[in-house]
C-alpha cells in the first residue's frame, strides 16, 4: 500500500476525492429536485388537467 502513496500525493488525492464527491452529491440533489415525486422544496406539482384524458365526445348525427 505504501508504494501507491509514493506514486500519488496523499493531499492531492484527498482534495480530488472531496471535489468529486461534492460534485456527485450536488448532481444527485439537483436531479432529485427536478423530479415531481422527490422535490422536497416545492412539493409535488399539480397533475395534468382532467380534461386531457377525457374520452372523445359521441359523434352527432347530421
Amino acid at each position: 500500500m505504501w508504494r501507491i502513496w509514493r506514486l500519488y500525493d496523499p493531499l492531492r488525492a484527498m482534495v480530488v476525492q472531496g471535489v468529486f464527491l461534492f460534485s456527485l452529491a450536488a448532481m444527485i440533489h439537483l436531479v432529485l429536485l427536478s423530479t415531481n415525486k422527490f422535490n422536497w422544496l416545492d412539493g409535488p406539482k399539480a397533475g395534468p388537467a382532467a380534461t386531457q384524458n377525457a374520452p372523445m365526445p359521441a359523434a352527432t348525427p347530421k
